[in-house]
């Protein structure tokens, strides 16, 4: 019986419901490892604009079955999609980023209760869930452990007015009897950077995975596939990077401050260079360029006002982007900026920020200029996440 099962498991889909999906990042990595998306929520509705367009222009197989709901998830109930393997999602990082007002628990967008809530209602096989650095700052350790909790026991949800931090403690209880038998699953988490796994950007996530506890399975974070020193050796040493973009080597380099001796440049075996700026772009017109003629890159243009300032003086060309911001009103003074060697300064294009986010040439962004960088800068790099995802796939239909 059990070897039958297995082959009928290797054969169906992986179905998954993605909430808080902004611009499509980590639902086009899950689609990408073989997920079938049930529905996909979000609210903001420049958001859905970009999401449904695409499904209805078929930018990749599938995705024409897209089914994108506009709606707020604290009034959604979740029962009503079935059976589900996998809910994913990143939660309104507002409350834990670094750049916002760091009003956590008590901001009323924190919608990780929300995700704990989705978890509960419908059982799934795993998640996926991430969010921003931020939340694992020593100010919120302790709703970090909670989130951990909630996840891991979502059957014990929080009573009518009940506090967070007396909801803690009855999961702390549940956690340390070792006698819960109901539904509960095992939870890990690590902090990512993209960089690490080819994105061209050094953007770091948290991710929490989780596994339901009657899934048989062992499982672990994809280790890294790109490294920093493979880079630099290339840069500083044989100067393949250099000849690779037949490009002249500059004659006056600058070692980052974290990198002092030559000679100690030995890139992890096996491992590949970062991805730099000018890698993501190869092939990207100069959006600067007076030439006419027909728009090969959707979301190319040119958007005149950048300005450097003590600390926000932009990406290098030779390294990968610093991480993509999102402001309230789109991008924040100074930030999303190419750095050129004269001392020059622009803003990204919307299409050269969807390649720091490692988004297809085909894939349309929607709203205004500050509303499609507000959609990129909140949005999971799509090749990350489709490593993470793949990785959880595998593990679901060897199970």
């Amino acid at each position: 019986m059990r070897a039958a099962a297995n082959t009928h498991l290797k054969h169906r889909s992986i179905k998954c419901l993605e909430l808080f999906t902004g611009a499509g990042g980590l639902a086009l990595g899950t689609h990408l490892a073989g997920f079938e998306h049930v529905a996909l929520l979000e609210w903001n509705s420049d958001a859905c604009r970009t999401l449904r367009q695409n499904a209805e222009a078929r930018v990749l197989p599938r995705v024409e079955k897209w089914d994108v709901i506009e709606t707020d998830v604290r009034e959604v109930e979740f029962e009503r999609f079935g059976d589900l393997d996998v809910i994913s999602g990143g939660p309104p990082c507002q409350p834990f980023s670094i750049g916002g007002k760091h009003s956590g628990f008590d901001d009323g967008r924190n919608m990780i209760p929300q995700f704990c809530r989705a978890i509960r209602e419908v059982r799934p096989r795993a998640f996926i869930m991430e969010n921003v650095k931020g939340l694992l700052r020593p100010r919120f350790e302790t709703y970090f452990s909670y989130t951990l909790l909630s996840l891991s026991y979502p059957t014990i949800g929080a009573k009518q007015n009940e506090s967070w931090t007396d909801h803690l403690t009855r999961l702390e209880k549940a956690h340390t009897s070792g006698k819960f038998n109901d539904v509960h699953y095992h939870v890990v988490f690590r902090l990512l950077n993209a960089a690490d796994y080819g994105v061209p950007q050094t953007r770091q996530r948290v991710f929490v995975v989780g596994f339901r506890s009657d899934v048989s399975v062992e499982w672990n974070f994809p280790e890294p596939t790109h490294d920093l020193t493979s880079l630099l050796r290339q840069q500083y040493a044989t100067g393949e990077y250099w000849e690779r973009h037949a490009i002249k080597r500059p004659k006056v380099l600058s070692m980052p401050s974290n990198v002092s001796q030559l000679p100690l440049i030995e890139p992890e075996k096996g491992l590949a260079p970062w991805r730099t700026v000018r890698d993501a772009l190869k092939g990207l017109p100069d959006p600067t360029s007076k030439r006419s003629g027909p728009v090969e890159f959707l979301n190319h243009q040119f958007i005149p006002g950048a300005r450097a300032y003590p600390g926000h003086i932009g990406s290098p060309l030779d390294l990968p982007a610093k991480t993509l911001k999102a402001g309230d009103h789109g991008v924040p003074g100074g930030e999303n900026m190419i750095a050129f060697a004269d001392g020059t300064v622009r803003y990204f294009t919307v299409r050269e920020a969807a390649r720091m986010q490692t988004f297809p040439d085909e894939w349309r962004f929607e709203g205004a200029w500050s509303e499609a960088m507000r959609q990129l800068g909140n949005a999971v790099p799509v090749d990350l996440a489709r490593v993470i995802a793949t990785s959880v796939a595998h593990r679901l239909l060897s199970e």
